[in-house]
């Protein structure tokens, strides 16, 4: 009797276990109204640059920058003629976290704004970072990590990752809090990361079944609404702890994205295609110069020395090979259809949007 009990404990694991892992937490499929970071965006110098800085007599904004900050400091250098190449100027930029509190320390981003070559060295001088709304939310300072480089010499140069661009971390301390009171809300709101109408469905009976009522009920395909019970009163913080950790199987459109510039192409496990014939073919078109010289002969009076052109022009184009796809294939079967096809990606990509235009491909198209 165990044995057979285990047996079909077995197979029935076997049969949902594709479906168990395909579920998702709630917390990675929406967002809590509220709930979500701020941008934050300053304007500073960096110093201490090994001679990779801004060229001051063509970044005007560095050198009032740098005579703007040695006036508050009680050295006056405005009608002297700077050139200094160890100071550049930056931007930069940091996301606020939600309830972060004074005192609490951010990453920050540095990028160059002027011509400088590299950051790499340099140190960040106190920087306060604006909201929106022109508040000072945090303030930066501190060394540049870089992880690019840079090298020149007179004939060649060698250039490794990004060298205008770092970071530091925990660069920056939150000096303003956002206020933001969620524990005693009666009600809010999730927002779902890709809308759509079964998954907030979804969403919305893992809820019920959860807390045993009708507390969350579906908006609009983006928006699950979730009111307070009884049990969790004056306690919202609770109440999310306890549904956030909900797993449910996310439903989405059928879906292919194409990006023309590298050739990529992502295809969604729900793309469908009708039976449908494919021929593809490669013309090949091949032009070579071959420029020869004609020259007089010898002791000629008249004679001067020209150039001929000489062009071979030549068109290789295979037979076409004509494959057919069979209708309502899964993803791997349809993949190893295309696969059999033996194409590059870029003709790849001009198969599908020919497959879609036929009407054949049950799927959205999104060129990015």
């Amino acid at each position: 009797m165990m044995l057979r009990s285990l047996i079909a404990l077995l197979v029935s694991w076997l049969f949902l276990s594709p479906a168990a892992f395909a579920e998702s937490r709630i917390k990675d499929l929406a967002d809590i109204e509220g709930v979500r970071e701020n941008m934050l965006i300053g304007y500073g110098l960096v110093v201490g640059l090994d001679g990779t800085g801004d060229r001051i007599r063509n970044t005007p904004f560095t050198r009032e920058s740098l005579v703007s900050m040695l006036e508050r400091m009680g050295v006056n250098i405005r009608s002297e003629n700077l050139d200094t190449d160890n100071i550049a100027a930056v931007m930069v930029t940091a996301s606020l976290p939600p309830f972060a509190t004074q005192g609490t320390h951010v990453d920050v981003s540095v990028s160059a704004l002027g011509d400088a070559e590299s950051l790499r060295g340099g140190v960040l001088l106190v920087t306060p970072l604006h909201g929106a709304d022109g508040e000072v939310y945090a303030v930066a300072q501190g060394a540049v990590a870089v992880s690019g480089f840079a090298a020149r010499g007179e004939a060649a140069s060698v250039t490794r990752g990004v060298p205008t661009n770092g970071r530091i971390a925990n660069g920056a301390v939150v000096e303003r809090e956002i206020g933001f009171d969620i524990a005693d809300r009666a009600s809010v709101k999730l927002a779902l990361r890709n809308p759509d109408f079964t998954t907030a469905q979804r969403i919305a009976a893992a809820i019920n079944a959860r807390l045993g009522g009708d507390a969350a009920s579906v908006k609009d395909p983006g928006t699950v609404l979730l009111n307070r019970p009884q049990a969790f009163a004056g306690d919202m913080v609770a109440l999310i702890s306890a549904i956030e950790g909900l797993r449910v199987d996310p439903d989405n459109v059928a879906k292919v994205v194409i990006d023309e510039a590298s050739g990529v192409i992502v295809m969604g496990d729900d793309v469908r295609v009708s039976t449908v014939a494919i021929a593809q073919g490669a013309l090949t078109v091949s032009i070579s110069e071959t420029p020869q010289v004609s020259q007089p002969s010898p002791f000629s009076d008249r004679g001067r020395t020209v150039v001929v052109p000489r062009t071979t022009a030549g068109v290789d184009e295979p037979p076409a090979k004509i494959s057919i796809v069979e209708g309502g294939v899964r993803l791997s079967e349809l993949v190893d259809g295309l696969n059999a096809l033996g194409v590059p990606p870029r003709d790849m990509i001009a198969i599908l949007q020919a497959i879609k235009a036929a009407g054949a491909l049950q799927a959205d198209i999104e060129v990015l």
